[in-house]
């Protein structure tokens, strides 16, 4: 007799209030096999403290549930909050992934940052994702969508009925990722949309970020179907259309205020820099290296 299967994931979002994020614990509820995607290590930029209580949240949500972790994932190098993947993989032993373009993102971002001992090759993870790439949660079979436009390396992993598709597609009131991070690309953004909508339209999106707009509780899922129909920069919309209205949009909005701190982390699969010669670690970053200062 063939093995059980399912192709619905059980989903649980955490939401992270500091920068809108929201990360996921994935599991199959046949074989309480799971994966952790997007996870965030909280940063105070004004007093420099790290913690994990949000790690510490999804350590024990997988506690309670009695699951096993199978992957700490990442969907792209994030410029709003620090991954906490290497701190999810010190506690659990579960492998680290992400999109294998990602080395596309250090070496620019290693001249940015002037950072000659970085090894860019994506070796700071166990795996790197190819296009179409499959894998699997216990029972429920998944692949990878290369993804770019947001960034270089971003992804969307679809795991059954649900694809997580962070900076690309956000609830159907709030529209779009931005594409204007160094690497980004409006036209590239709205190729790997239009590959994400091509999925079922009873597929269900979960989204990397809300930001609670007209003051409204957070949400985070959709469809591939309530997507097409009601967010406003999809529904009736071409690519010249898009790109145009996106890249006006993006050059209303200042830089997210962690870009420098998060990516310093980020390239290096969410491992903090070591501690120098008096113990203390630091995070050093360029001054002038970014346009889009907001003095307000």
């Amino acid at each position: 007799m063939p093995a059980a299967t399912t192709s619905r994931p059980d989903v649980k979002g955490f939401y992270e209030e500091r920068t809108g994020s929201i990360q996921y614990v994935v599991s199959d509820p046949l074989t309480k096999r799971c994966v952790i995607i997007d996870p965030v290590l909280d940063f105070d930029e004004k007093s420099g403290a790290t913690a994990t209580v949000q790690a510490d949240r999804i350590l024990d949500y997988v506690a309670a549930k009695g699951l096993t972790v199978e992957w700490i994932l990442d969907t792209h190098p994030h410029a709003d909050h620090l991954s906490a993947a290497a701190y999810l993989k010190e506690k659990t032993g579960a492998p680290t992934g992400i999109g294998s373009e990602v080395v596309r993102v250090q070496r620019l971002w290693k001249g940015i940052y002037n950072l000659p001992e970085l090894e860019t090759d994506g070796s700071q993870w166990d795996h790197l994702f190819a296009d179409g790439e499959r894998f699997s949660v216990g029972s429920i079979g998944g692949y990878v969508i290369y993804s770019p436009g947001h960034t270089l390396a971003s992804i969307t992993y679809v795991i059954g009925d649900a694809a997580f598709v962070h900076d690309t597609i956000f609830m159907p009131d709030s529209g779009t990722a931005r594409a204007d991070f160094p690497g980004g690309d409006a036209r590239q953004l709205w190729r790997s949309i239009s590959r994400i909508l091509a999925l079922p339209e009873e597929t269900r999106l979960f989204t990397g970020h809300d930001y609670q707009p007209d003051g409204r509780e957070a949400r985070w899922e959709s469809t591939v179907g309530e997507e097409k129909r009601s967010n406003p920069h999809l529904a009736g919309m071409n690519e010249d259309g898009f790109v145009e209205l996106r890249e006006a949009r993006d050059k209303t909005l200042p830089m997210p205020k962690l870009i420098l701190h998060a990516l310093l982390v980020n390239i290096r699969a969410g491992r903090l820099p070591e501690p120098e010669s008096n113990g203390a670690r630091y995070l050093k970053f360029p001054l002038n290296a970014l346009q889009g200062a907001a003095w307000d």
